[in-house]
């Protein structure tokens, strides 16, 4: 996504003959394709987005789309041609959270220490949603005195998440997935994440014994 904008949605398909589009979320708020106003066309290849005018929307029940309607856009010709399209909104349009809740975009990048020890464990470079949603967490090791990195992903979209408060959340060391020992997926649960200090920029976590195998 380019710089100072937030990807809230990709249009993927028009809608019926009248112009109206579907669109696959990229955002946990609702309002974004609900509440009519302004929003930003990115086109494949531009640079630059361009404005453009939300008449209507609604959710597209069983199917995780949304089915928007945009002004000027009156013909399934018109619809198609905006296929592949981006929305997106400005980054400082970002709607307030409750406590315990953070923008995805705030947690990407972030470092992970274990509370513990201090220990520096990797960085933050998703969030999976599931039924306890998972920080995906690049493994960085030091290597002659350096700090070795994988590749960003880079993509930062418009979604929320909080910190899970279920006090049945799986614990146990399969809720960990460890992917060719680069990253690995830690429950964002209280009980497992209990600091996440966005002045501090740095994310704290006390695993139980066997959730991380780090070498």
């Amino acid at each position: 996504m380019i710089d100072n904008w937030l990807e809230i949605g990709k249009i993927v398909a028009p809608q019926g003959m009248n112009g109206e589009l579907r669109v696959y979320p990229e955002t946990d708020f609702p309002e974004r394709f609900e509440v009519p106003g302004k929003r930003w066309l990115l086109r494949p290849n531009a640079t630059e987005p361009e404005e453009v005018e939300l008449v209507k929307g609604r959710f597209l029940e069983g199917k995780n789309l949304y089915v928007i309607q945009l002004a000027g856009v009156k013909h399934r010709d018109q619809a198609e041609q905006l296929r592949d399209c981006k929305l997106c909104v400005p980054e400082s349009d970002r709607p307030a959270l409750g406590e315990d809740e953070y923008h995805l975009m705030d947690l990407v990048g972030l470092p992970v220490f274990m509370q513990e020890t201090g220990e520096f464990i990797g960085t933050v470079i998703d969030l999976i949603a599931a039924g306890n949603d998972l920080l995906e967490v690049r493994l960085e090791e030091q290597k002659d005195g350096e700090i070795v990195r994988e590749g960003d992903k880079g993509k930062i979209h418009s979604r929320s998440v909080s910190v899970g408060h279920n006090p049945k959340s799986k614990t146990k060391a399969s809720a960990v997935k460890i992917q060719n020992q680069k990253t690995v997926l830690i429950p964002f649960v209280k009980e497992i994440v209990p600091v996440v200090d966005l002045q501090a920029s740095r994310i704290e976590i006390t695993p139980p014994t066997g959730l991380l195998e780090i070498s």
